[in-house]
């Protein structure tokens, strides 16, 4: 049986509402209906349900308007919207207005069951880890170092889907620790005395891929000359985690579907089917709701694999976790490579701080490492880091001390100048605008980063678009 959830349905078509309530209340959900905006309205005033399902087409009005104005109210409600076949740009359109999903017509039981119960258990975990993670820092889990608020709701959210067996989508740039977050799940997890298996989806030809993943029998093809196991079956009773999974070839895509569905695979070659109880994990750097609108990765298995989704935030984002990081990553640089450095030096923090990394920890890890090895002294100074980096940080005081550089990573990178004289609307929207643009234009990724509602953002906009007109 699906999540459990309190339903409002609002659709004006009495056969498309007696069909989904059916397929709901089989799912063990409550449904509650509407047929038009106003009474969609007055019923979500007198209830709080877990989810609304709303079709954007209604005899009084459009869905889309309704969505804007409960984000207008910021009315914390998940919305998966239906739009008909070929009208993606309105769908597109209400995911930017703050839907967190959508179904295009006509779409079957399971499909409406599973988008249901992902999107309300997404909107239960995010609110349970925005409680949890204000209380009880962790300094880390497994691997992973930091103590920030972002990297706070990463601990809670790795915690509370350790327990569960559904599939986990582990989102984030280069460097980032996704493959560190996907080990700590799997040490949580009741699994934790099982393999866990890594393959990288992106670093081998498809036809390798396969056997890497599925395994193959001797003679399947050229150069096979004995039967080979493959991470599947490695894998059984543990995790599998597919990195890059966005990478991988459309029609092996198909056959991981089936391996999710059914939980059996067939080795390249052989006819027999095998079963294997795996737990995924995936992960991506890529926005894979792009790659799905593109056609390089199957709309199905994303639904299958994108349940419990992990976000990892980049270095530049984690606030005074750079200095906390640089400092572990010495330590064990310093016993890998049986090093007598003992530190940084207070302008080389200060400098390190100001950086932006954009190859995040990795990165760091690879800068502290080398700039082990080539240190003669016994502290890495300021001139080290800068030759190390390939540039002059920006540096605003050389006498700041390290707590001082850890509220410099929390800084904007690029500060306006002290005689910008320009309207603080300008700047704000500069700031904003410059947010969606490196979040190629997510206003959903741009708003968590600069935590504030989508609806805030596109308030804004009108505003600064009457400001410029007048």
């Amino acid at each position: 049986m699906e999540t459990p959830a309190k339903i409002l349905l609002v659709e004006d078509s009495p056969s498309l509402v007696r069909t989904y309530v059916a397929q709901l209340e089989k799912g063990g959900h409550v449904v509650e209906t509407a047929g038009t905006v106003s009474e969609a309205q007055r019923k979500r005033a007198g209830s709080t349900p877990d989810c609304v399902l709303m079709d954007l087409q209604l005899p009084d009005g459009n869905g889309l308007d309704l969505l804007r104005s409960w984000n207008d109210l910021e009315i914390d409600v998940p919305v998966i919207v239906i739009t008909a076949n070929g009208s993606m740009s309105a769908a597109i359109d209400a995911m930017r207005a703050g839907a967190g999903d959508f179904l295009v017509k006509p779409f079957g039981a399971e499909r409406l069951l599973t988008t249901v119960a992902n999107t309300v258990d997404k909107a239960r975990l995010a609110r349970t880890v925005d409680r949890l993670a204000t209380t009880n820092p962790k300094a880390g889990v497994g691997e992973m170092i930091g103590s920030s608020k972002a990297m706070q709701a990463v601990y809670r959210t790795i915690e509370m889907s350790a327990a569960s067996d559904a599939s986990v989508f582990i989102q984030g740039e280069s460097g980032t620790g996704k493959e560190l977050a996907a080990r700590a799940l799997h040490k949580l997890s009741n699994r934790s005395k099982g393999p866990f298996v890594a393959l990288n989806c992106g670093a081998m030809a498809r036809d390798l891929l396969e056997s890497e993943l599925f395994g193959h029998i001797k003679g399947a093809f050229t150069g096979a000359t004995s039967d080979r196991a493959g991470a599947a079956a490695t894998a059984d009773g543990g995790t599998l985690f597919l990195d890059e999974i966005c990478e991988m070839d459309i029609e092996l895509q198909t056959k991981l579907l089936r391996f999710i569905q059914l939980g059996e695979y067939r080795r390249v070659g052989e006819d027999k089917a095998r079963v294997a109880d795996i737990r995924f994990v995936c992960a991506t750097n890529q926005h894979p709701e792009q790659a799905v609108r593109e056609g390089r990765f199957r709309e199905d298995l994303f639904y299958r694999l994108h349940v419990l989704p992990v976000y990892m935030p980049p270095l530049r984002e984690r606030g005074g976790d750079m200095i906390e990081l640089a400092d572990a990553l010495l330590a064990k640089a310093v016993e890998t490579e049986g090093s007598s450095v003992e530190g940084f030096t207070e302008d080389a923090r200060v400098a390190m701080a100001s950086h932006a990394w954009p190859g995040n920890v990795r990165e760091l890890e690879n800068t502290i490492r080398r700039l082990v090895v080539l240190c003669s002294g016994p502290q890495i100074t300021l001139d080290m880091i800068q030759v190390a980096m390939g540039q002059t940080p920006v540096i605003q005081q050389p006498s700041m001390t390290s707590s001082v550089a850890g509220e410099a990573q929390s800084a904007p990178h690029s500060v306006a100048p002290q005689n910008d004289s320009r309207p603080l609307w300008e700047i704000e929207r500069d700031a904003i605008e410059g947010t969606i643009s490196r979040c190629d234009g997510n206003i959903q990724l741009a708003a968590r980063k600069l935590e504030i509602s989508p609806s805030t953002i596109y308030r804004k906009r009108e505003a600064w678009e009457r400001k410029e007109a007048s």
